[in-house]
């Protein structure tokens, strides 16, 4: 099947090789959206996410960036070929998370990269993406509910980030909605994702109020709902993905 220009334009997810990101991008395809995946790691989990999006008959690559590096990020962005279509999309869901630890046990270069990947990585994609939005769009910040929760005794430092990540969403929208650009948030609760420490879903998932983890295909159908055209009047708004916690 040739690649097609996208009903929807061009979407650009990051950390787009796996996990939330992964099942973003591959729902995106399904739905009509043209996809570059962003990925620092995973060359090969990234190139099977861009075989699946063109199987369904859009146009789709793969760029590696780190998105706390301001130069991989310009290039994640500045080279957007044609053939792709206009870009219309951003999923900003690239993060990391340390090892459980308190605040007492934290160091300045572990809180810093958190920091980098998981606020500045944002800031700067949204920044070179609502540049060149110019016929409207939509961004979704990938936070988490622990910007909510605290996440005491594990990850202070990571539920920071998100937290930061969510002014970001407030203000972005304020700030982009007589553009016609979009901005939201999902905050995704447990999900079984790669992301967790060994063990650490089997203990928490049954204190959820439904009973179980999340899927990462749940997370993307949110995320994708509110990329879509359904969402047309929604911007500045929290979606929480958490099965009720």
């Amino acid at each position: 099947m040739p690649p097609s220009t996208g009903e929807r334009g061009l979407l650009v997810v990051t950390g787009g090789s796996r996990g939330i990101g992964a099942a973003t991008a591959r729902l995106a395809a399904a739905q009509g959206w043209n996809v570059r995946v962003g990925y620092r790691t995973g060359e090969e989990e990234a190139a099977a996410v861009v075989a699946a999006c063109r199987a369904l008959g859009r146009w789709a690559d793969a760029v590696r960036a780190d998105v706390a590096d301001e130069a991989d990020v310009v290039h994640l962005f500045g080279s957007l070929p044609e053939e792709a279509g206009p870009l219309r999309g951003l999923v900003n869901n690239a993060g990391i998370v340390g090892a459980a630890a308190t605040v007492a046990e934290l160091d300045a270069d572990r809180i810093r990269r958190m920091l980098e990947v998981n606020v500045l990585g944002a800031f700067l994609c949204a920044r070179e993406a609502v540049r060149r939005m110019d016929d409207g769009g939509s961004v979704v910040n990938v936070s988490s509910r622990a910007a909510v929760l605290g996440a005491a005794g594990e990850y202070v430092d990571y539920a920071a980030s998100k937290a930061a990540l969510d002014t970001l969403t407030t203000g972005l929208a304020q700030e982009l909605a007589g553009r016609g650009i979009r901005v939201n948030s999902v905050r995704p609760g447990l999900i079984d994702t790669e992301i967790h420490a060994p063990g650490r879903l089997e203990r928490l998932g049954p204190g959820v109020p439904m009973g179980r983890v999340g899927t990462a295909e749940e997370v993307a159908a949110a995320v994708c709902w509110l990329l879509s055209p359904e969402a047309s009047f929604t911007t500045g708004t929290f979606l929480d993905v958490s099965g009720g916690r």
